[in-house]
């Protein structure tokens, strides 16, 4: 990866003139880069993106809520990609930046097992929403801005080299290469009985060093051609060997040796109508008989401060990697990308598909050049074909797609060259950040971990005047957001 520059404008070819009003509006050229790198960049964020269409789904329907009601799976598979397709657009036009949107993981997940079991899902989608509007509130009066200059430069290195270990991280987990060994010592291990002993996993190896080599041969679409070749791979692996899914119609592991979420194989017609029904069953019409305003505050409380600090952290990496971010980290029309990512949250809870942001997996298309918002055009226009084409969609496995989110953990990981280890009030912030992301597998844990420290650190080791009075702030609201479960019980008490 190359170095990053003060900002991405210093990239541009001195005898290179934008070529048409395309060009002018995205920045390309002025970015150093191409339409068809932009293309090619849109694909593969789609690819390494595609699997939240299956995902999201799992995650969220066939949960019941307090009522009994659940959602379906098709339906919020179709609100997820209506979802990701226009607020990845609406990001590129009003941002010029390559970063898609779709439904966040960890949110979700928070909403399936914990929220609906005190209200029911249009009461779930309603808080997001609100969770959405706070955002864009703060994000609009430049206190959102404010929070993330308040952000020691060091930390904000440590969070690119954390979402980095991340994604790679993720990458492992969807390929089979790292499972759960369901032992508390070790508490994962190497494929199965410490060995790469599924085909899935073998051409998720396979799959990583082809890209891997085209990568660092410099080969244009390099990253996209890995892609396709292992899902060409895959799709006569399955032919051949009918190795099917890991999983029964019942959820549990069936087929230890079978694919992760998605079967590289395409049954039946390869288009499908979208059922659009979730769209607008929200409500807000809470009852505080059966769920107290303590409770709906924490939980709002917990939304935004994953919501919040997900994006910023995710931003703060995509821009650097992008070389778009300056040395403060800042990058071009910052507030309008933060105020976008609240309509983000407050979009993906009308169309009950849970909150949508940035997502991380957008490093794998600048990692194949995306620089513009261009990239993100396409990316949404392939999500929204996504809501005809689902059988189509999901023939890419998981286990191929992980292999571009490893490519691209290696690549942010560089960034840690640009942090002085030399002051150990300085050492222990960042690895704290850097580890607890991928080990609690959440960005907000790593970021609050990193915040939390470097206050008390700083604070009691005679360098208290040095820290912001916004990042104490700051520190404070993480405190209560780690300690939320039991402040929640005492306080419902």
């Amino acid at each position: 990866m190359k170095t990053a520059p003060a900002h991405a404008t210093n990239r541009r070819t001195p005898d290179r003139e934008p070529a048409g009003a395309l060009d002018r509006f995205f920045e390309i050229s002025k970015r150093g880069s191409t339409v068809g790198a932009e293309i090619r960049g849109g694909l593969v964020t789609f690819v390494t993106m595609a699997y939240i269409v299956i995902l999201n789904p799992i995650i969220l329907s066939g949960k019941e809520d307090v009522a009994g009601n659940a959602l379906a799976f098709g339906a919020v598979g179709a609100a997820t990609a209506l979802t990701a397709g226009v607020m990845t657009i609406v990001f590129g036009l009003i941002t010029r930046l390559p970063f898609g949107f779709a439904a966040g993981l960890g949110i979700n997940a928070f909403l399936a097992f914990s929220v609906i079991g005190q209200v029911t899902w249009p009461e779930a989608m309603a808080l997001v929403m609100i969770n959405g509007a706070i955002i864009v509130l703060l994000a609009a009066t430049g206190l959102r801005k404010l929070i993330f200059d308040a952000v020691p430069f060091q930390l904000k290195m440590a969070i690119t080299v954390g979402i980095g270990l991340f994604i790679a991280f993720i990458g492992f987990v969807n390929s089979g290469f790292v499972t759960t060994t369901g032992s508390p010592s070790p508490p994962v291990g190497l494929g199965v009985n410490g060995s790469v002993a599924t085909v899935p996993s073998l051409l998720f190896v396979v799959t990583l060093i082809i890209t891997g080599i085209l990568v660092a041969l410099k080969i244009k679409g390099g990253m996209l051609i890995g892609l396709v070749s292992g899902t060409v791979l895959a799709v006569v692996v399955e032919a051949v060997w009918h190795i099917g899914p890991k999983t029964g119609a019942d959820g549990e592991v069936a087929n230890p040796g079978g694919w992760g979420l998605t079967v590289p194989a395409l049954q039946g017609s390869p288009v499908s109508v979208p059922d659009l029904s979730l769209i607008g069953a929200v409500d807000f019409g809470f009852d505080l008989g059966r769920v107290g305003v303590v409770t709906l505050i924490m939980i709002v409380f917990t939304l935004l401060f994953t919501n919040f600090f997900d994006a910023m952290g995710t931003m703060t990496g995509l821009a650097k990697e992008a070389e778009l971010a300056d040395a403060k980290g800042d990058f071009p029309r910052i507030k309008s990308a933060l105020v976008v990512e609240g309509v983000g949250a407050i979009a993906g809870g009308a169309t009950s598909s849970s909150s949508s942001t940035v997502f991380i997996e957008s490093g794998a298309g600048i990692g194949e050049g995306a620089r513009t918002g261009l990239a993100n055009v396409v990316t949404g226009l392939v999500f929204l074909a996504a809501m005809f084409l689902t059988p189509l969609t999901s023939i890419v496995p998981t286990e191929i797609a992980a292999a571009a989110l490893i490519i691209v953990g290696a690549m942010m990981m560089a960034q840690i060259r640009h942090i002085d280890f030399a002051d150990f009030r300085v050492l222990l912030p960042v690895f704290l950040t850097v580890t607890v992301m991928p080990l609690t597998y959440s960005i907000a844990n790593g970021i609050g971990a990193g915040f939390v420290s470097w206050v008390l650190i700083h604070a009691f080791s005679g360098r208290a005047k040095s820290v912001s009075p916004l990042l104490w702030v700051v520190g404070a609201g993480f405190l209560i957001f780690f300690a939320r479960g039991p402040i929640e019980a005492l306080l419902g008490a």
